[in-house]
């Protein structure tokens, strides 16, 4: 700009209403005005760009592009669309790479030239540069060390060869990290070739015209072969907003921040679960990252959490040491051991078969929702049988849990490394190897499950094909399916689920023999105990079309080009097909309409729906029409008082909570007057002290005098409150009892009391019997006495 005075030192930009001013003086101005378009700016000062031609240095990258082009087909990519679409697109037009840029700091370009280039010569080693310099120590490569290395010219005796001004963009340079990183070929020559082309790289979206492009193209240039075999590419990580992050805008939260309030495998997972694994574009939003901590973490932790306190339980009942048993996991014959069993060696197997193909994206929706199975089915429908609740089957449930979450805690170490290795370290110490001082990680123990130092040392585990189960998880998902079901009628109806109900019907579609067993076996009391039903019925084939009606509908997708114009009339015959009619195209197969035949198989959807119109039976159906579900909702007084006993049960399980009482605590229960309450519990005995492990609540009048108050608390029952007390278990005694030896009784502990005792109470000699001196509790007492004759 030297040459034109008026804007001397002015930047470009405003030098612009100089230079119009100057051409309108001249009378050569032809017409000034202000267009609107897309204009590059520097993304860090925000100051617009200028595009100047300069000479550059080209890569002859359209001689070679054919073969760059066939390189690109021997890789696999995910996903694979971007190597069939984009980056093939960008191959198969590339032109001459510019490797050269007019900047001081960069590597520079190896070549020595004449002024007038006349003599060119590219220098591919150190040594060739002493031998040709005649340099006998050059031992820095950068910029300001070689620039002043000259080399005497053959073509010209007398004259030297000056190395030119460029130095390389820095993608020639990425492209080279193969080669540069084990210094190949000066060094590592048999290292380097025995691992190229790489197994795997991973890098983002926009790589495609930049590392991606460069390692092809130099790899095919050097060798007629890709730079890598296998590459997953990930989308963009936006702001909220949908624009870049920027430093400069601050328009997205603290890492560090989101790192410290939700931990690192929070972050890991909410973005390996996200559409960036696909690449796509993801909005970073931080809820997001609370989403996982809140349906995974939370969840898992919990279940972690559930087996180490009844673990514990287990072990003060019982006075032994839980030791981890894979031969009880493997001949246990629960429905649902078998079933988390088979779910967690499917996952295993499916995680291997898809991070063999690198396909993340599939994974870790596979194992949120395993997550979700294992916290949500199988502790809450096992929480009473893991607790010890019910018979001597704890240790077979506990075991199958111990094995289940050091499973999934290797499994997902690769993806959640800091959590695994947290519930590793924990379940570990239940093995026999383990020791308090094993400080010499990795050498103390073997690398097996559980007995490995750190999950970290541990490979991939290997799924057992033996307790691989298909039909356990298929009737397993009907269950599912059939309690989700029963729900949304309950939700529908206004029924609490702590009120029974009569009966659950089920109308399967095509159902396999396995699952009617399942169902109408071993599993029916998983789905009474999650209904709260009294019965559960699957209607049979013969009876199915009492309760509902198969339709059949066309598939437009496919009939619609088979059709034409016939389309209108088949979709009327086919909707208006009776539920014997669609039944019997259904097993035959196909259906023949205006001469025309359908396969019914393809090219009709069928779908069940409930046909009955009695006002006692709300019903609903899945999306697909494969499974019909209707629950008898009469509310006679039966039901009505089984749900009030289930509301008092509630109560005192509350105030148990509240008073930090444990499971294996005994205590007695009593409540102030409420006639509502007591006709309730006189007509459900049994209900009420199963769900309260024996007890039997009594009035207020039948609380034992002196009785050691443990909880009080408030309720509500058919719209009346009433007071609830919780007491320690006393003895209660024989009306008439002296004093004295009554104050002795109350001292005696009721749990473990011996059916006679003997006791002298100043100086005079009592022989004391159960049931007719003193009884274990009140209720006992009510029994024997008759006090209550529905006792």
């Amino acid at each position: 700009m030297d040459e034109i005075e008026p804007v001397k030192g002015l930047h470009i930009k405003k030098a612009d209403p100089v230079l119009i001013e100057l051409i309108k003086g001249k009378g050569r101005l032809v017409q000034k005005d202000v267009l609107l378009h897309s204009y590059p700016y520097c993304w860090r000062s925000d100051t617009p760009l200028i595009y100047k031609a300069v000479p550059s240095w080209f890569v002859k990258v359209e001689e070679i592009r054919d073969r760059i082009v066939e390189n690109n087909n021997k890789t696999y990519w995910v996903p694979s669309t971007v190597k069939e679409g984009r980056f093939h697109n960008w191959l198969v037009d590339a032109r001459d790479w510019a490797v050269s840029r007019n900047r001081f700091w960069g590597t520079p370009i190896p070549i020595w030239a004449s002024e007038d280039m006349s003599e060119v010569v590219c220098v591919g080693s150190i040594e060739q540069l002493k031998e040709l310099s005649g340099k006998e120590e050059i031992t820095d490569l950068h910029r300001q060390f070689v620039d002043n290395i000259t080399i005497p010219s053959k073509k010209n005796p007398g004259t030297v060869l000056k190395r030119i001004d460029e130095v390389f963009d820095c993608w020639f340079e990425s492209g080279s990290m193969p080669y540069a990183q084990k210094h190949y070929p000066f060094e590592n020559k048999e290292q380097f070739e025995k691992t190229f082309p790489a197994d795997f790289i991973a890098e983002g979206l926009d790589q495609t015209r930049g590392w991606f492009y460069t390692l092809m193209v130099l790899s095919t240039a050097l060798f007629d072969k890709p730079a890598f075999q296998n590459l997953i590419c990930n989308g963009l990580v936006l702001a909220g907003d949908g624009k870049k992050m920027s430093k400069r805008l601050k328009n997205y939260p603290d890492p560090n921040l989101i790192i410290s309030k939700y931990g690192a495998d929070a972050l890991r997972m909410y973005l390996v679960n996200s559409p960036v694994v696909r690449a796509e574009s993801l909005k970073f939003q931080e809820p997001g990252v609370l989403g996982v901590v809140k349906e995974v973490f939370l969840p898992w932790y919990n279940a972690f959490r559930f087996f180490c306190q009844n673990v514990q339980r287990w072990e003060s009942i019982t006075g032994s040491q839980f030791s981890p048993n894979i031969q009880i996991v493997k001949e246990t014959t629960n429905p649902t051991d078998v079933w988390i069993s088979a779910a967690t060696q499917k996952l295993i197997q499916f995680v291997h078969e898809e991070m063999n193909a690198y396909r993340l994206y599939t994974v870790m929706p596979a194992l949120v929702e395993y997550i979700d199975q294992l916290t949500n089915w199988y502790v809450r429908l096992n929480r009473d049988r893991l607790k010890g609740t019910e018979g001597d089957d704890a240790q077979v449930g506990l075991q199958v849990l111990y094995d289940v979450l050091l499973s999934v805690s290797i499994l997902m170490a690769p993806f959640t490394p800091f959590f695994s290795e947290y519930l590793y370290q924990h379940l570990r110490k239940w093995q026999s190897s383990y020791s308090p001082d094993d400080h010499d990680v990795g050498n103390t123990n073997p690398v097996a499950p559980g007995k490995s130092n750190s999950v970290h040392y541990l490979p991939l585990p290997a799924y057992d094909t033996t307790r691989l189960n298909d039909d356990a998880v298929e009737a397993m998902n009907a269950l599912q399916t059939i309690v989700e079901c029963g729900r949304v009628i309950r939700e529908r109806r206004n029924i609490s689920l702590r009120t029974p109900v009569k009966e659950v019907y089920v109308v399967l579609d095509s159902p396999t023999e396995n699952v009617v067993k399942g169902i109408s076996g071993p599993l029916k009391h998983y789905i009474l105990s999650e209904l709260n039903a009294w019965d559960f019925i699957v209607v049979p084939k013969e009876e199915e079309d009492q309760w509902v009606k198969m339709s059949l509908a066309p598939n437009f997708t496919i009939l619609g080009r088979k059709l034409g114009k016939k389309m209108k009339d088949v979709k009327k015959t086919i909707e208006a097909l009776s539920h014997v009619e669609a039944l019997a195209a259904l097993e035959a197969g196909k259906l023949n309409i205006h001469d025309v035949e359908i396969d019914t198989k393809t090219e009709v959807i069928s779908k069940l729906s409930f046909a009955k119109t009695d006002p006692e039976y709300e019903a609903t159906n899945t999306p697909d029409g494969a499974t019909v579900v209707a629950v008898n909702c009469t509310q006679d007084e039966a039901i009505l008082s089984a749900g009030k006993c289930r509301e008092f049960v509630n109560i005192v399980q509350q105030l148990r909570k509240s008073a930090g009482l444990d499971l294996t605590d005994i205590v007695e229960v009593f409540y102030s007057h409420h006639m509502e309450l007591e006709k309730a519990i006189r007509g459900n005995v049994q209900l009420m002290t199963g769900r309260l492990k024996g007890i039997l609540p009594l009035s207020m009048e039948f609380k034992t005098e002196g009785s050691v108050v443990l909880g009080t608390g408030e309720g509500e029952i058919g719209g009346k409150s009433l007071q609830v007390v919780i007491c320690r278990r006393m003895l209660s005694t024989r009306d008439g009892l002296e004093e004295g030896v009554v104050s002795y009784l109350r001292t005696v502990d009721a749990v473990a009391v011996a059916s006679k005792l003997n006791c002298v109470i100043d100086g005079k000699k009592y022989e004391l019997n159960e049931g007719v001196d003193y009884w274990k509790s009140a209720a006992d007492k009510a029994k024997s006495t008759k006090t209550l004759d529905w006792l």
